[in-house]
């Protein structure tokens, strides 16, 4: 199944970023570049670096000059991030290329990466609240509540990953189609943000 595969690449992705976590850590991918195996772990590690940047900005005593830098690298982020789901699309796209779509097929709310989009932000709150569960300086009441959104989060990882191999097997078989629709975030456009064709 893709899932249990792809799981298994952003386990291996957060794991290696918390080696040092240290958001500036040096992304060492241990596959082919511009294989599947690459973009996945390619995109858990930014996904990776993006939760920690969320972290640190919401420090009450963080220096408003700082705030300002990460906000901006965690808005440059999210485009990486988008650019990377939209690749691993057209990786699917490839794959399915050759299938027979049925007459009666329908299409999906969501594409094949972005599911697996929420898939690897998924591992990123289990390793998480898993560290939650194991802190030995909460309390007990703390633990036992996080073991509960841990459960939780482990019910959604089967959920959501069944789901996904289904989508996969349904496009495979010709009984959904893709139809993608690349991200068109007006904001980042200098041509599109009148904030920014504004000072041109």
């Amino acid at each position: 199944m893709f899932t249990e595969f792809a799981n298994t690449i952003f386990r291996q992705a957060i794991a290696d970023y918390h080696v040092t976590d240290n958001v500036d850590a040096e992304k060492k991918n241990p596959h082919y570049v511009g294989t599947i195996e690459a973009k996945l772990y390619d995109k858990c590690w930014v996904d990776a670096v993006q939760w920690h940047l969320e972290d640190i900005i919401r420090d009450p005593e963080i220096d408003p000059v700082e705030a300002l830098a990460l906000k901006r690298r965690i808005d440059k982020s999210n485009q990486v991030r988008t650019d990377m789901v939209e690749d691993i699309d057209t990786y699917f796209r490839e794959r399915y290329r050759d299938v027979t779509v049925q007459s009666n097929a329908t299409l999906n709310t969501e594409s094949p990466a972005w599911a697996i989009d929420r898939l690897s932000i998924l591992q990123l709150k289990i390793w998480h609240m898993r560290e939650q569960v194991e802190r030995e300086d909460a309390t007990d009441e703390h633990r036992a509540m996080c073991q509960g959104k841990l459960d939780v989060l482990l019910e959604q990882e089967r959920d959501l990953s069944t789901a996904i191999d289904q989508l996969l097997a349904d496009i495979a078989a010709g009984h959904k189609y893709m139809k993608v629709y690349r991200q068109m975030k007006m904001y980042n456009d200098p041509a599109t943000n009148p904030v920014l064709y504004g000072k041109n």
